[in-house]
């Protein structure tokens, strides 16, 4: 560390020279600094010079010091610096800070603020007035500070507490920036794990949305395609919102996926999941977690569906009749031992299907809420047939519902689609003559 003493030096001042012994640590003492008169006149502004040289020696200090304390971001760097700049040069027995177990030179030991026993003990708060820590400084010989002493210190005091302060903010800016990085990397998971290609199915349009209110959410949307050839799709909501819920998504879509491929009829997959889910323990129990699944059979144009304690799934008729698919028990991980029934439903062409979660009727202006009513109703109106057309006009009537407010929740839908068989032969047509377009190119 750069000694901060000025160091004996003589300055000729008028007639006079000033002579200072032990630069600002002589001043800092009370120690009189020796003035060898030379002769001549004018001994009033000679001492007034005098204390100009005293004022400008302890500013001169007190700005190398500032300049010290300020030079690092680390916390325990501040403290270091400070210690040993009221031991070191100000020349004290010991000095040391609370609660932070650093001290230097013969450790003074205080409770309260104020002098005991000879101990002195400067405050360092923050800029709203929070007591961070305290400064204790030791004279040596358990001798009274000098005014000089006690103005240095409480400047130096000053100065540490800014330096702490913004040490502490620096801290605290790096730990976000590691979490912020954490977080984006655990989004870009997350959607790795969204199905990133929807499969082909002959006859049906389907497609599915996911957008997370955090970084990283709750919901969980899946497609899984059956060794035997049906389909299984899966729409969830783990409770909460935020990390914790997307930890839970995640093992929760494993379990799922190792169960689903066994090919277990719905009732029993979601009895399993239930079960499994409870015996997670306890913090897995909070976030229980609200499930809709789905069989399809593609070759009898049917749909199985079991809704474990989830928003009611929606099925459109071709002729416009709605039929809600309700909860047959209660979320998964809730409590031990349900059972589940499933319902089978024809999904015939001209049919549309909807499985959501509450982020899309959980959407507010005002105090009015978008709700399942008017969700229904926006699905039953849509024109298109195509499933990522429907999700588009659905997103577009929730952000048109809101203004633009800012999103609450996860929201994640899916959309499957038995289209007619005109439009069936029109898309069979179409690609038909893309293939030959390709070719005779």
């Amino acid at each position: 560390m750069a000694c901060i003493t000025l160091g004996a030096f003589a300055e000729e001042v008028g007639h006079a020279t000033v002579v200072f012994h032990g630069g600002f640590l002589g001043m800092a003492s009370g120690a009189n600094p020796t003035m060898s008169a030379i002769p001549g006149d004018g001994s009033a502004a000679q001492d007034q010079t005098m204390d100009l040289q005293q004022q400008v020696a302890r500013l001169q200090a007190l700005l190398e010091v500032s300049r010290q304390v300020h030079s690092t971001t680390r916390e325990d760097e501040v403290f270091e610096t400070v210690l040993q700049i009221v031991v070191r040069e100000l020349e004290m027995a010991g000095a040391a800070f609370t609660g932070s177990g650093l001290s230097y030179g013969d450790a003074p030991e205080v409770t309260d603020v104020g002098s005991r026993n000879g101990v002195y003990c400067y405050p360092l708060d923050d800029r709203e007035g929070k007591r961070m820590t305290e400064l204790l400084v030791a004279p040596p010989d358990g001798r009274a500070i000098t005014l000089y002493e006690q103005d240095f210190l409480e400047g130096l005091a000053l100065q540490a507490a800014v330096a702490l302060e913004n040490a502490r903010n620096h801290e605290r800016n790096l730990q976000w920036a590691r979490v912020q990085q954490d977080l984006d990397a655990a989004r870009q998971i997350q959607r790795s794990l969204l199905p990133q290609k929807m499969p082909s199915i002959p006859g049906f349009s389907i497609a599915v949305r996911s957008q997370t209110c955090y970084e990283v959410g709750g919901d969980y949307v899946d497609i899984i395609e059956l060794p035997e050839g049906d389909l299984i799709l899966a729409v969830a909501d783990v409770a909460g919102k935020g990390l914790a819920s997307a930890i839970m998504a995640t093992s929760f879509r494993a379990a799922f996926r190792a169960m689903a491929i066994t090919g277990v009829s719905l009732d029993l997959l979601a009895k399993r999941m239930n079960q499994h889910h409870w015996q997670e323990g306890e913090e897995a129990r909070r976030r229980y977690v609200t499930a809709i699944f789905l069989r399809l059979d593609q070759e009898r144009g049917e749909v199985e569906i079991v809704n474990a304690g989830h928003n009611p799934g929606f099925v459109i008729a071709p002729d416009g009749a709605q039929h809600q698919v309700q909860a047959a028990g209660t979320p998964l991980g809730l409590l031990p031992g349900m059972n589940y029934r499933s319902v089978r439903l024809p999904m015939v062409p001209g049919s549309r299907l909807l499985f959501y979660t509450d982020g899309l009727t959980e959407v507010f202006r005002d105090e009015e809420e978008f709700g399942q009513d008017r969700l229904l109703l926006e699905f039953s109106n849509t024109s298109t047939l195509k499933a990522d057309g429907i999700l588009d006009a659905l997103w577009a009537a929730i952000h048109g519902f809101s203004g633009g407010g800012p999103q609450e929740d996860d929201m994640t839908a899916l959309v499957l689609c038995h289209l007619p068989e005109d439009s069936e032969r029109l898309a069979s047509s179409s690609q038909a003559l893309h293939s030959f377009a390709q070719v005779t190119t």
